[in-house]
């Protein structure tokens, strides 16, 4: 018999959870550059200058895949929720993971 760590169902979920921490502690981040528009232009053309480096945006592709893979992993749960797909994990586990990686270098390569 598998341990749960063994099945793939296991990771999805642990993924998704996780994802929506890492989202939940990137909002503060988020309220606080929203705020910057208050201290005056220069304030958020400064920040936008750094914002436009390089490291910063692989870091906003990486975070724009977190959102992916939270939605898609939530999208999951809904199908097997109230479609009972229960056998189709496999495939749905799958098709969010790559519909997250695909978002996250969609977002990476318009960025740069």
């Amino acid at each position: 018999m598998k341990k749960n760590r063994d099945k793939k169902e296991y990771w999805a979920s642990f993924i998704q959870r996780w994802s929506g921490v890492a989202l939940a502690l990137f909002l503060p981040f988020h309220f606080m550059v929203l705020s910057l528009i208050l201290q005056g232009p220069e304030v958020l053309d400064g920040f936008l200058y750094w914002a436009d480096a390089p490291l910063i945006k692989f870091a906003e592709a990486g975070l724009v895949g977190l959102l992916a893979i939270h939605l898609l992993g939530g999208v999951r749960l809904l199908i097997i929720e109230f479609f009972a797909w229960k056998e189709w994990q496999g495939y749905l586990i799958s098709a969010a993971a790559t519909g997250a990686a695909a978002t996250g270098c969609l977002f990476l390569l318009r960025a740069l």
